[in-house]
């Protein structure tokens, strides 16, 4: 079992305790008690919804900084295909891969290069005899966190391979060390600039044996100002992309399952709406399918909460980026009938949070107690109790977190009956209409 490190944070000197944050979390993992927010991080999954709709700044995405490359002698950018969609006018990506060296960086391995390799050994995967389909893709660690958290039935369906970051990690750190034998591998910091926080978490996290390969996360915001201050037009680059359309099609949705060159798949983008696919895939109602591609933000990568650019701006200039360059340039030995080690992962696991009790006798009990509590409450999910919905004040009330009395149309009832209870046994008439009435 693995303590999940998170890479979603709040202030609580900015938090006003407007619940805006909660009503928009879709696990329901934040809660308002005495005007701030809390986050449970046993349902939190990193989304940013709660970063995206705070008003205050309350909540932020925490990575890392370009200080914690300076112990290092090799450094490595891994920049994210969303990157590239950020720059207005962009008409080449290797103006944004000389930026990259230019700001400090000895080497740049592309992440989207990465992502065609996976792209080559997930249309083997998906031909297997045997695995559990539709296939859901991995790539996404929140949607992973997700269905591991609340859908574990689905876990045998997600695709058991490393992200296409892991993968160039890798990649980047044994090219290093071929080309410069004087290098000790701890010499090399492979450095992931990205679109979200939920990817920073991913790299936080370690998995059974498995420990990510990327040393430092940045955010794409704190290097595009960067990039913009060395990039120039005139200056013509001295590397050039080892990617093609499919790599780059990454960034947004529907990108990954192009790549697949398979029509048999479907793409969905926005958290709640991944939500609602993934109910109806758990409950078996959705046509048959191979591939199955979900992305928690609006859009894909290029809509993370890390990015400048409004997603569907983002994906336009995608698309002209796209429009000259090759379809792949990585591809996998056409006999190779097996999937390498390399990008195989192992899928971690995590205590469902659908599971209310220690066992099931308990947790039939509980839900029984909340369904009866339920019933009583006032049913319109105002969230001024500090729950986000009556059903999860049931819940809280159950577990013991919260109190009867948190509910303010319940507590208000209770006081007009006190009152009516005192009028009637002093001689008082009081005709005045209830808040309800």
């Amino acid at each position: 079992m693995n303590t999940y490190i998170h890479s979603v944070s709040l202030d609580p000197d900015r938090c006003t305790g407007c619940t805006s944050c909660m009503k928009h979390c879709p696990t329901e993992a934040i809660r308002v008690k005495n005007g701030c927010a809390e986050i449970d991080s046993n349902r939190c999954i990193d989304c940013g919804e709660c970063v995206r709709h705070c008003v205050n700044n309350a909540k932020k995405a925490v990575c890392g900084s370009f200080d914690q490359l300076a112990d290092y002698k090799w450094k490595i950018a891994l920049p994210a295909p969303s990157l590239f969609a950020q720059f207005t006018g962009l008409e080449d990506v290797d103006y944004v891969l000389q930026g990259l060296l230019d700001i400090g960086f000895d080497d740049v391995f592309e992440v989207s290069k990465a992502a065609e390799i996976v792209s080559a050994y997930t249309r083997k995967y998906i031909k297997t005899e045997g695995i559990k389909k539709p296939v859901i893709s991995s790539a996404c660690p929140v949607v992973e966190r997700l269905i591991l958290l609340r859908f574990p039935s689905l876990r045998d369906n997600l695709i058991p391979m490393k992200p296409p970051v892991e993968v160039a990690a890798e990649m980047a750190k044994e090219k290093a060390l071929r080309e410069h034998p004087e290098l000790r591998r701890e010499d090399i910091a492979t450095c992931f600039i990205s679109p979200c926080a939920a990817k920073a978490s991913y790299i936080k996290n370690e998995f059974g044996t498995y420990k990510s390969q990327v040393d430092v996360v940045v955010s794409i915001s704190e290097v595009y100002f960067q990039l913009l201050n060395v990039m120039t037009r005139g200056k013509t680059p001295k590397v050039s992309t080892q990617s093609g359309m499919i790599g780059l099609g990454w960034a947004s949705c529907g990108g990954e399952s192009s790549a697949l060159l398979n029509d048999n798949n479907i793409s969905v983008d926005g958290i709640h709406d991944v939500i609602e696919v993934l109910e109806k895939i758990d409950n078996g109602n959705i046509p048959t399918v191979d591939f199955v591609e979900l992305n928690a933000c609006t859009g894909g990568c290029v809509g993370g909460v890390l990015t400048i650019e409004n997603p569907y701006i983002a994906k336009n200039r995608l698309q002209t980026l796209r429009r000259y360059m090759p379809v792949s340039l990585n591809v996998i030995p056409a006999d190779e009938d097996f999937i390498a080690d390399s990008v195989l992962a192992e899928i971690p696991s995590y205590p469902s949070i659908n599971r209310l009790g220690k066992s099931i006798g308990e947790s039939m009990r509980m839900m029984a107690q909340i369904q009866a509590i339920r019933e009583n409450l006032p049913g319109i999910d105002c969230g001024s109790c500090g729950a986000p919905t009556c059903r999860a004040f049931a819940e809280d009330l159950v577990k013991g977190t919260a109190h009867i009395d948190d509910c303010i149309i319940a507590y208000k009832e209770l006081i007009q009956a006190y009152i009516k209870d005192q009028n009637r046994g002093s001689g008082v008439k009081n005709d005045s209409p209830t808040a309800c009435e």
